[in-house]
């Protein structure tokens, strides 16, 4: 059962990966566009272009989403986005109460979260980082002892 597991996790985290990256894009086009029922607040508004900080919170949610979403970039776009979602919940959300559950925080401290897991775990399965670059192979102790042998000549 372990083996099936391990050897489903590439795809568990790419699919994992893809839906963070639709709902984070999805934030971030909603507070820009409107779509979506708009920004939060707003009664289905936008936010106005160069407020700050949530009109570059939103810029940052639909670029970096998009870029998860897709598997681009995706170590980097990651580390951006859970560090903005790190800078919402201390900046907005912290002053108001010590828990995330008291002070609304939740959804800003999730993200910020596993954004984090995914600089670490990276894109998983079906990412366009894998198709543009593809995976170095790891090598072996044996292939490493080959490696530093001297040639034998005859």
């Amino acid at each position: 059962m372990s083996g099936r597991l391990n050897s489903a996790q590439p795809y568990v985290v790419g699919l994992f990966r893809i839906v963070l990256g639709l709902l984070f894009t999805c934030h971030g086009a909603a507070s820009l566009f409107g779509v979506l029922g708009g920004a939060q607040g707003t009664d289905g508004g936008t936010i106005e272009a160069g407020t700050w900080p949530g009109w570059y919170a939103a810029v940052i949610q639909l670029v970096c989403g998009s870029l998860v979403l897709l598997g681009l970039a995706t170590r980097p776009a990651a580390f951006l986005a859970s560090g903005s979602m790190a800078f919402a919940y201390f900046h907005v959300h912290q002053s108001h109460a010590l828990w995330p559950i008291q002070n609304g925080g939740e959804q800003a401290a999730l993200f910020c979260w596993t954004f984090l897991l995914l600089v670490f775990t990276g894109p998983g399965a079906l990412a366009l980082d894998n198709v543009l670059r593809p995976s170095r192979t790891v090598r072996t102790e044996t292939e490493e002892e080959d490696r530093t042998t001297e040639p034998v000549t005859v």
